[in-house]
């Protein structure tokens, strides 16, 4: 087994989360300061397309982590049939929900019900359309939503907070449906579409527009709601990052020329959408 994932294993990871989260939270200048320098070092981040490109214009860290783009940093001005990738990341996986089944890693799968929670809407994308991106530290960490849609539902589940990478995807059996992850269920023209926001090892909070940062999740919780999104409106954030994944129904997506490991932004297309329900 990998030392590192031996080394999380005898982690108290949930703590060390919250420790680390209320350290990326404080607005110390001296702290702060620290914090963004030594990161920005460490992952090369660049502010290039940032609203605020001098690190010393934010409060905290959170703040820089979670830092808007400057406008017109992103395009949403294509075709409205076309699905966009909701987060800027890495294309870690992509495919056919086939059997109720998606691909984790090569030789690895995991159940389409198990990580939505819901036997129901796992039935209505079986045989649908699916996307993992995969965010880096040095990646913006805002969440988009691919195309337009009503928020509907919202369902709170607890879990571990394994990291995510290649390692531990490849190592970690249903790595997904054991971390804590927060699942949007949108209705479109297109039919249902889920958006799973995955928590990882010192991701210290997942932040929607609606409610605000709401994890650690202690239960699981379902909550119900009548919002329109239009394609590209921010949805939530990651406070120290994840993953996303995306799911669509059957004959829902024409994906693009895509590849696994592929670098996408937010606003970079993934496929055209194809079918209305009547």
């Amino acid at each position: 087994m990998n030392v590192f994932l031996q080394l999380q294993q005898l982690l108290p990871r949930h703590g060390l989360s919250r420790l680390l989260g209320r350290l990326a939270a404080s607005e110390s200048p001296f702290l702060s300061h620290a914090m963004i320098d030594t990161f920005s070092r460490v992952y090369g981040v660049r502010l290039d397309d940032a609203a605020r490109r001098n690190p010393r214009d934010y409060r905290s860290f959170n703040d820089f982590f979670t830092r808007e783009l400057a406008s017109g940093a992103r395009r949403f001005d294509g075709c409205g049939d076309e699905l966009i990738s909701p987060a800027d990341g890495t294309l870690s996986q992509f495919g056919i929900i086939e059997k109720g089944q998606l691909i984790q890693a090569k030789g690895t799968a995991y159940a389409c019900a198990e990580l939505l929670g819901d036997d129901g809407l796992a039935a209505l994308l079986d045989g649908g359309w699916f996307a993992t991106i995969y965010l880096a530290p040095r990646d913006y960490h805002r969440v988009h939503l691919p195309f337009a849609g009503t928020l509907r539902r919202t369902r709170e589940i607890p879990g571990e907070l394994f990291s995510v990478n290649t390692t531990t995807e490849a190592s970690v059996p249903r790595l997904f449906c054991c971390n804590e992850r927060l699942v949007c269920e949108f209705d479109t023209p297109a039919g249902p579409m889920a958006v799973v926001l995955v928590g990882a090892l010192i991701v210290a909070s997942i932040e929607t527009v609606w409610d605000g940062p709401v994890s650690p999740y202690r239960e699981h919780r379902e909550r119900r709601y009548d919002i329109p999104f239009a394609r590209g409106a921010e949805i939530g954030r990651f406070l120290l990052g994840s993953t996303v994944i995306l799911l669509l129904g059957p004959g829902t997506v024409s994906p693009t020329s895509l590849t696994l490991e592929q670098p996408v932004r937010v606003g970079s297309v993934l496929g055209q959408i194809t079918h209305s329900p009547r």
